[in-house]
C-alpha cells in the first residue's frame, strides 16, 4: 500500500530573515519580491546576525559596540519598519544595491548614511536609529527568535505555522516563472517533516561563477572569511 503524502497547504505570508551583509540573503531577497509579484506573497522582513552567530569567544557582542557593522545597519532598518513593510523594503533593496551591486562598504556609518538619504530617507534617521537603544531590542528579538527555531544562517523564510526553512541559496536570483517555479519546490519542501537537506555540490566553475557574481561584496567587506582573509 503506497502511503499518501499531504499536500502542503498555499501560503500567503511569509517572513524573511536576512543580514545586510549577506551576498546570499541579498540575492534572496530579490528572488522573494518576485515571489510577490508573481504569486501575491506577502513579504514581512526581519532579522538575522551573522556577527553574533559567527562572534569569536572574548568578542563583544555586535550590540555592545558603538557601531557594528551588520547590526547597526539593521538598527537602522529596524526604525523605519516601524513606519511600515514598505520603508524597510525599500531601505534594505537600497543598502542591497549599493554593496552588492555596486561594492559601496554600507558597514561604514558615513557610507550608509549616505546610502539612506539617496534613497528618500531623513538624513538624521541614522543617528535616530542608533540614539535608540529599543532599535536593539528588535533586532536582537528577531534573531533569538529566530535561533531558538534553529536558524544559523541566512536567508531564512519562515512560516505562518512558525517552521523555517534555511535557504534558498540560489545565485544570481530567479526572475519570472523561474522565480515562482522555486518558490512552489520550496512550498513543497515543507511536505516532508522530516527532509532536512538537499545540497549541490560547487565545483571549480561554481566558485568562478560566484567570484565573478559576489566581486563587488568582495571588494567592499571589511571582515575575514575563510575563503578571502582581510588583509
Amino acid at each position: 500500500m503506497t502511503e499518501s503524502i499531504e499536500t502542503a497547504p498555499a501560503v500567503d505570508t511569509v517572513e524573511f530573515f536576512f543580514d545586510p551583509m549577506c551576498p546570499w540573503a541579498y540575492q534572496g531577497s530579490r528572488w522573494i519580491r518576485e515571489v510577490r509579484t508573481r504569486r501575491g506573497v506577502e513579504i514581512h522582513w526581519r532579522f538575522f546576525s551573522l556577527e553574533e552567530v559567527n562572534r569569536p569567544e572574548g568578542k563583544r557582542h555586535p550590540w555592545e559596540r558603538p557601531w557594528a557593522w551588520g547590526w547597526s545597519q539593521m538598527r537602522v532598518g529596524a526604525l523605519l519598519r516601524r513606519e511600515s513593510q514598505d520603508a524597510i523594503d525599500r531601505w534594505y533593496r537600497a543598502v542591497g544595491a549599493a554593496f552588492f551591486e555596486r561594492g559601496e562598504p554600507t558597514q561604514e556609518r558615513a557610507v550608509h548614511e549616505r546610502v539612506v538619504v539617496d534613497a528618500g530617507f531623513p538624513r538624521d534617521v541614522v543617528a535616530e536609529a542608533i540614539a535608540d537603544p529599543s532599535t536593539t531590542d528588535e533586532v536582537r528579538a528577531d534573531h533569538e527568535w529566530a535561533v531558538e527555531r534553529g536558524g544559523f544562517g541566512v536567508p531564512i523564510l519562515a512560516f505562518p505555522d512558525e517552521t523555517i526553512i534555511f535557504g534558498p541559496n540560489v545565485a544570481p536570483a530567479p526572475r519570472g516563472n523561474a522565480a515562482a517555479r522555486l518558490w512552489d519546490l520550496v512550498i513543497g519542501w515543507r511536505e516532508f517533516d522530516h527532509l532536512y537537506e538537499i545540497r549541490r555540490p560547487k565545483l571549480a566553475a561554481d566558485w568562478e561563477h560566484l567570484a565573478g557574481l559576489f566581486a563587488p561584496y568582495l571588494d567592499a567587506r571589511s571582515w575575514e572569511t575563510i575563503q578571502r582573509p582581510v588583509a
